[in-house]
């Protein structure tokens, strides 16, 4: 029987006790098992990295990535200082800059940092969205693993020892501008020209989607002057000495884009006029280090943080069903809410998983993916690049998907509340993971290069032989039943033919993919479960 009270002492101080309390890393069972379980013997030093990290992701950076979020401190741009000069400041918040510095400083990308310890703390770091964190990491990541390749010069040297090591404290950012106006992924028709005056490459044209715009260097793709192929470049926002004067590398930020997430992250459009540039890697293989490297890290970026987001979304959406009454039970004890949160925190999970998978995968190739594979590679080896290669693309894909339709649903947890900006990070992750599907190619696009890349191997690697090795440890009759599907639709004439069947064809090359990377995932969640060792 409920009475009427003027002064109702209904509040949510219980639950927000709990939420301000909780250390993402300590309080997850699952991901200390994950970890254990992919990190052997090196387990106990990539432990206590993330039980160090998780304190300050957990509390400080928490609270500073909800306090940027609020509208009021968008980012914004000002063009001129007040003698007329052209400066282009982007002008951001305090707690956006002190944020930042912290997580740099934490030496990410340093030779003292090993590869599960990277993995782990920016996995804890991404629990709070993109908070202008997320972007600037794997961009800088990109940089780094380009840089290690190819760096061959004293500039480009002194740029990779910045953003390894820093310098006097100072730890560089990186960014990637690949994007013109007449299209993002298709990276071959970019139009922004490379000229090289008196020993001096410099850059002519324009960008048109260049997030992390605040960064120090940016990778960036140019065609040579009176070439067709595109060519890899870097470049330093600011020249020796011109940063504290505000006077920018030859370029103008024309303006900062108005996106529906990430927006603590700007995006802007850039003309660039003479922008001095160092090349990086074969001038004819651009794209190829774009795909193989910088891209590669981008989407493997995309997929942590999904597993990340989701990790933080069914956290917070099952812990408020087991605070919140209604009809006189907490909502928990709802069949339907109980069954939405237990297929929620599997999906979570299971994406932790694969994302720990397949850097397993990924690290083990040594030389990642190899853009450039030597004629005499063994079989098996090759075989297993395209493995990765293709993985990743699955990856990504899958798990942005996943992730912005699993915090919708996690948000309906809350009710009304779900889509309160100020009741929960919920509604920024969400938006944040819509930005993420179409970042780094979005679906169709990867849908397409995933078939192609299967169609030029087709003569020494069999696209059912791929399923198996991918899906190593899984169901039989799941395996045989893909095997089935992929030879059928491998075997279609003319993939690109207008007309309904061709249509169908690509709706279930679509479901196919979904199926096989979640069928990975279910294996990977299984061998975590079961403590069972997985093919290296």
């Amino acid at each position: 029987m409920s009475l009427p009270d003027r002064n109702n002492p209904y509040n949510f101080n219980d639950f927000l006790e709990w939420r301000r309390n909780v250390d993402y890393y300590r309080d997850d069972l699952f991901i200390q098992k994950a970890l254990k379980h992919y990190t052997g013997d090196d387990f106990e030093k990539v432990d206590a990295a993330a039980r160090s990290v998780s304190e300050k992701a957990s509390f400080r950076w928490r609270d500073l990535s909800e306090r940027m979020a609020q509208p009021e401190k968008r980012p914004y741009m000002m063009h001129y200082d007040g003698h007329h000069n052209r400066i282009d400041r982007i002008v951001r918040p305090g707690e956006t800059e002190i944020l930042e510095k912290e997580v740099f400083s934490e030496a990410i990308f340093s030779e003292k940092t090993p590869p599960w310890v990277k993995l782990i703390k920016m996995f804890l770091i991404y629990q709070n969205g993109e908070a202008c964190i997320a972007c600037p990491l794997t961009c800088t990541e990109g940089l780094v693993m380009l840089l290690e390749k190819y760096a061959d010069s004293e500039d480009t040297k002194s740029i990779l020892r910045h953003c390894k090591e820093g310098r006097d404290g100072d730890y560089a950012i990186g960014a990637q501008y690949l994007s013109e106006i007449q299209g993002g992924s298709d990276v071959p028709a970019n139009l922004l020209e490379a000229v090289e005056e008196d020993g001096v490459w410099k850059l002519y044209g324009t960008k048109f989607f260049c997030s992390a715009t605040h960064a120090d260097y940016a990778v960036i793709t140019a065609k040579p002057a009176g070439s067709e192929k595109v060519a890899l470049f870097v470049f330093p926002s600011w020249l020796p000495g011109n940063k504290e004067k505000e006077i920018r590398n030859n370029f103008t930020i024309d303006r900062i884009k108005w996106k529906l997430g990430t927006s603590e992250l700007t995006t802007g459009e850039l003309t660039f006029n003479g922008t001095v540039a160092y090349p990086v890697g074969p001038m004819d293989r651009g794209v190829a280090n774009v795909v193989g490297i910088v891209l590669t890290y981008s989407r493997l970026t995309v997929g942590l943080s999904a597993a990340a987001f989701m990790t933080r979304a069914v956290r917070e959406a099952k812990k408020y069903a087991e605070f919140r009454d209604a009809f006189g039970v907490t909502i928990e004890q709802f069949p339907l809410v109980y069954e939405n949160i237990s297929r929620l925190e599997k999906v979570a999970e299971r994406t932790t998983a694969s994302s720990l998978k397949v850097y397993r995968e990924f690290l083990s190739l040594g030389g990642g993916l190899n853009t450039s594979l030597a004629a005499d590679e063994a079989d098996d080896l090759k075989k297993k690049r395209f493995d990765v290669r293709e993985l990743i693309m699955l990856y990504k894909i899958t798990t942005a998907w996943d992730s912005t339709e699993l915090i919708h649903e996690a948000m309906s947890i809350f009710g009304g509340h779900g889509v309160m900006e100020d009741f929960s990070a919920l509604p920024r992750l969400y938006r944040d993971s819509a930005v993420n599907e179409l970042w780094e190619g979005p679906r169709n696009v990867l849908l397409t290069q995933i078939y192609r890349d299967m169609k030029r191997v087709a003569d020494w690697y069999d696209p059912a032989e791929f399923v198996r090795n991918i899906l190593e440890g899984a169901d039989r009759a799941t395996v045989e039943k893909l095997e089935k599907e992929i030879k059928e639709l491998m075997g279609y004439s003319d993939m690109y033919d207008m007309n309904p069947q061709t249509i169908d064809i690509w709706r279930r090359w679509d479901l196919l993919c979904a199926e096989l990377f979640h069928t990975y995932q279910d294996i990977a969640l299984y061998e975590i479960e079961h403590c069972i060792e997985g093919r290296s």
